[in-house]
């Protein structure tokens, strides 16, 4: 069995993917592993040179070295210092290969394919042999593990760090966000329709009483209050299900409940299949917003 299942060479102050092992496994959590290396080579700045990240089979472990970091996804049955010694050889070899100033100029993802020979032979020495070591040896690695232990990061805490430094906490439209939403559906596109007719109704009722109430009736106003607020609520709405928003469940039910409120408070000025009608339309956008998922986005060049 394979206790080595990927590496990874990444630039440390931008987490601009240097090189990468080809792998021909489809093990679920190894995907899941290689798609949190992603974003935790986006927050190394901000961690210590050695750390390890925590799995239920799979934990990955990185180095970092003159701008540059090691990574590796490994069966938990692997040593630790065995681990990191594999990652101490893949550094050797790498800064033997790449002058530190090729490394730093580097502008497109993965300008260093050619690498993935030298990770592979090293991937399959300790697979296959548990070794050996190029130029350190384990004993000097357990060593350095027991002096400076590796820091065990939560990736929770690395995901949240990336999420607001990167300023994609709150998507919204036109801010070139990362997360796209799974595909309109012919529902989703009834309910937008529903709903800005539900928005029009409201703000043509609205306005109209609006100069009604400005001319003869002032305690009317209340009413115009209602009429704009369910008319904001329906625009909010169709915003919730076309981009996504952080606290998505907490806003869709805050509009909900204030249109159900805006049309009891409505009851004289409307009929009962008046008041059905918007607050079902209301209903079904928020079944709908709350049931769009965040769509999942492949890896890329394989990594």
């Amino acid at each position: 069995m394979s206790v080595i299942l990927f590496a990874f060479v990444v630039r440390v102050r931008d987490g601009l993917p240097l090189s990468a092992s080809t792998d021909f496994e489809h093990n679920r959590e190894l995907q899941q592993r290689k798609q949190q290396i992603k974003t935790i080579s986006k927050a190394l700045a901000r961690f210590p040179d050695r750390g390890t990240i925590k799995g239920q089979e799979l934990n990955i472990y990185f180095v970092s070295s003159e701008g540059v970091s090691y990574m590796t996804v490994c069966h938990c049955s692997l040593p630790v210092a065995k681990a990191f010694c594999f990652l101490e050889d893949l550094r050797w070899e790498f800064t033997a290969c790449f002058k530190s100033t090729v490394v730093a100029l580097a502008a497109r993802p993965y300008p260093f394919l050619e690498f993935d020979s030298i990770i592979q032979k090293l991937k399959q020495q300790y697979n296959h042999s548990g070794g050996p070591a190029l130029e350190v040896t384990l004993a000097e690695v357990q060593e350095e593990l027991r002096i400076h232990p590796p820091q065990v990061i939560n990736l929770d805490e690395v995901e949240l760090t990336n999420g607001t430094a990167n300023g994609h906490m709150e998507q919204g439209p036109g801010s070139g966000q990362n997360q796209r939403l799974e595909p309109v559906t012919a529902p989703g596109i009834l309910s937008l329709v529903l709903n800005i007719m539900c928005a029009s109704l409201n703000v043509i009722r609205g306005v109209h009483l609006m100069e009604y109430t400005f001319q003869d009736d002032y305690e009317s106003i209340w009413n115009v209050v209602a009429f704009l607020l369910a008319f904001a609520c329906c625009v909010f709405q169709c915003h919730l299900y076309l981009f996504h928003s952080s606290l998505k469940k907490l806003k869709c039910f805050t509009l909900l409940s204030v249109v159900v409120l805006c049309n009891l408070h409505l009851l004289g000025l409307r009929n009962a299949w008046q008041l059905l009608f918007h607050v079902s339309v209301a209903s079904l956008s928020t079944v709908l917003i709350l049931t769009r998922k965040v769509q999942d986005r492949t890896s890329d060049c394989g990594v």
